[in-house]
């Protein structure tokens, strides 16, 4: 881990690490280039589409699948991280990244008045002595923000700070992103109220919303059991001894109220995020939401703390400024849908992968519904823009060998989440590891094991449900 994610840059900035920025632009690049490649080889196709009564567009199954004109212009590809800023349904991208650079000024404006160092030190000081206990709460506190409120690119903003608060408590940056993000990624695949995957492809499935919510809990407790073990095991290899810490911290008494401003701030926000399980209303602004928490927090924080207001305005260009290749990043990855719907190639996808399942064997099905969602979510990381592509030719499939709907929205789910946390053209997750300076290269070699044993244990849940007859 660099010396900026522990205890911010010496210049006082939160900002993406070279090594890790160069990789990942690598990494992200190579894949442009094989879109391009499936966008002048692959046949043009599209399905039909129609509007449902709740205004939505989904796939019309009747309408049937029809081959069209395919290919996208060297010209088109080259400005595609740029095209797809203005592309149809990118709403969330753009948010993203105004998301980004409020975390970006925010952070840097905590770190240069050092009230983040101070918060670091107050908790490690408060639970060094009972760090895994600690540990086994902020890993189930994501998840469930996951798996509760539909949380994933929301929790971006607390990375850092869970990262910091791990080099801490004596671990590393992996262990920090794990309990983090990774808990994030892996809540919001269980899903057991989660309103973006779950509740959106139970509605298209004629199914009432969070209804078999009994067996997600099942798979939640098992999924949260396995990754902990993962995460306390890697802890206890790069553990070293907290006491350092403990003999730092100092009482400040201005500094103390800093920091019970930015908590109970954020806190106002989170509740916030988890009401909107239920006030569906406020789902399409949740990001907004936080953004704005994340930039009155770190204001009135700061400010308290005695910095002047143009040192706060200095200290929140300079990380605006610090977060312009992360930037970068995201709107490359994000140009890979952009090409392949450009070229129509994603339906020609989709299709031959459904012709493909009506070929195996009916136990075989719903293995082949998680490894689909697993593929689509390579390209379209958005769950509730994947479910009204996948769901509604799903569904139907499965029922001609007696798979249960509700054991598809099961497999749908899982194939939509775990991968966000492994899958180089998830935002999110490119944000979240350069913010603390970890390489895509390093969170594959350390995650990809997580991520096989968890594939096994998910594709035994659903069998079992299958076999049980879960419905």
């Amino acid at each position: 881990m660099n010396e900026q994610t522990q205890t911010g840059s010496e210049n006082g900035g939160f900002s993406i690490g070279a090594k890790s920025f160069l990789i990942s632009l690598g990494v992200i690049f190579a894949l442009m280039v094989a879109a391009f490649v499936l966008a002048i080889t692959v046949p043009g196709g599209q399905y039909a589409r129609i509007v449902n009564e709740a205004g939505n567009t989904v796939i019309d199954t009747a309408g049937g699948f029809t081959s069209v004109q395919g290919g996208i212009p060297f010209w088109k590809w080259i400005l595609s991280p740029f095209l797809v800023l203005g592309a149809q349904g990118n709403s969330l991208l753009i948010a993203i990244i105004a998301f980004l650079l409020v975390i970006g000024g925010a952070f840097t404006a905590l770190d240069r008045c050092g009230l983040l160092k101070y918060m670091l030190l107050t908790i490690a000081n408060k639970f060094g002595a009972s760090r895994y206990k600690l540990m086994a709460v902020v890993t189930f506190f994501f998840m469930a923000m996951g798996s509760l409120a539909g949380s994933f690119e929301e929790c971006v903003p607390l990375v850092p700070i869970v990262v910091s608060l791990a080099v801490a408590l004596g671990w590393d940056a992996v262990t920090g992103f794990a309990m983090c993000l990774l808990s994030a990624g892996c809540g919001f695949a269980a899903g057991v109220m989660n309103p973006f995957s779950v509740g959106v492809a139970q509605k298209l499935a004629g199914l009432p919303m969070f209804s078999g919510v009994w067996y997600r809990a099942v798979a939640f407790v098992l999924i949260y059991a396995l990754l902990f073990f993962v995460i306390y095991r890697h802890a206890k290899k790069v553990e070293r001894p907290v006491a350092d810490y403990e003999t730092e911290y100092v009482y400040d008494a201005k500094k103390s109220r800093a920091l019970g401003a930015f908590a109970g701030i954020l806190c106002v926000g989170l509740l916030v995020v988890i009401s909107s399980t239920f006030l569906t209303f406020l789902q399409d602004y949740t990001m907004i939401i936080i953004a704005v928490m994340f930039l009155v927090a770190g204001v009135v924080s700061t400010l308290l703390t005695g910095e002047t207001v143009p040192g706060l305005c200095k200290a929140f260009g300079k990380g605006v400024l610090g977060m312009l290749p992360a930037i970068l990043m995201i709107l490359m990855a994000s140009s890979i849908k952009f090409i392949l719907e450009e070229a129509k190639v994603l339906d020609t996808i989709l299709h031959a992968a459904i012709e493909k399942a009506g070929t195996l064997p009916g136990w075989a099905v719903i293995l082949f519904v998680y490894l689909l969602v697993l593929v689509m979510n390579f390209f379209v990381a958005s769950g509730s823009a994947k479910a009204f592509m996948i769901v509604p030719l799903i569904v139907p499939l499965a029922g001609v060998f007696n798979i249960p709907a509700q054991l598809c929205v099961m497999a749908y789910a899982f194939g939509d989440g775990f991968s966000n946390v492994f899958y180089p053209t998830n935002a999110a997750l490119l944000l979240g590891l350069n913010l603390c300076g970890i390489g895509y290269g390093t969170w594959v070699k350390w995650s990809w094991k997580f991520q096989l044993c968890n594939l096994i244990l998910t594709s035994g849940l659903l069998l079992l449900g299958l076999a049980i007859g879960y419905c």
